[in-house]
């Protein structure tokens, strides 16, 4: 099987072209420019370096969310559009699953952080196990507080990593009470590569959607969006 993946869910832009046993390609920016920018041309060099006919994948992969609502519209559009012009099945990976999945195989407590602002954060608590993905508890908004104390709860080493860990960094170490560590900086944000990964699991077990059935996963309501319910109104 082949694989495209996306993940623009943070401030990372990430394209990838992965086979079971073989990444084909992958092009990942982590700068300033929007993902409204980078995403199409990025597919279009990979595209263009690897010689890939788009229709010779088997499905599309996209970091489904949480995150930033505009990069996961980005992500979410281009998927659907790329899905419906080329009659493909697309693979929605939860985002915390595509960073947490930077630690393949690894036995310890990943924690992957997302700032989510407001105080809180896009995070969830994962292990691996004989090769497989165990979720010890499901993406979520949090303050940071409340998923460190169930990390400490666990009494297992703990492993950071995401674009959460540099702000909330100093409260990370105040509260922990298990030994932790923080993830180098080349296994620490955002990969379509690792999004594609997860992507073969789900597609192993038949959790493939349309085009057409694809939708983001904000688990929080928009700024715009909890303004106006603030103001008694609603934006349907």
């Amino acid at each position: 099987m082949k694989i495209l993946a996306f993940d623009s869910s943070g401030l990372v832009a990430s394209v990838a072209v992965l086979e079971e046993e073989r990444m084909i390609a992958e092009y990942t920016v982590n700068y300033k420019k929007t993902h409204s920018q980078t995403l199409l041309p990025m597919l279009d060099e990979v595209v263009k370096m690897t010689e890939l006919d788009l229709n010779e994948i088997d499905a599309i992969a996209v970091a489904a969310g949480p995150g930033s609502f505009t990069g996961l519209r980005i992500g979410s559009a281009t998927a659907k559009g790329l899905g419906l012009a080329l009659d493909k099945p697309l693979v929605s990976v939860p985002t915390l699953e595509g960073i947490a999945f930077n630690y393949y195989g690894c036995e310890d407590v990943i924690c992957p952080m997302m700032d989510a602002r407001r105080k809180q954060v896009y995070t969830g608590l994962y292990t691996f196990k004989d090769g497989s993905m165990q979720i010890l508890k499901d993406q979520t908004a949090c303050p940071v507080e409340e998923i460190l104390a169930e990390c400490n709860a666990l009494g297992r080493k703990v492993i950071f990593l995401g674009d959460g860990v540099p702000v909330y960094r100093s409260i990370i170490e105040e509260k922990m009470q298990v030994s932790y560590t923080f993830a180098p900086a080349h296994m620490s944000r955002q990969r379509a590569g690792a999004v594609g990964m997860r992507a073969f699991d789900y597609m192993r077990e038949d959790r493939i959607e349309t085009a057409a059935q694809h939708a983001p996963v904000y688990l929080r309501k928009s700024q715009a969006e909890r303004e106006l319910l603030a103001k008694g109104k609603s934006l349907e």
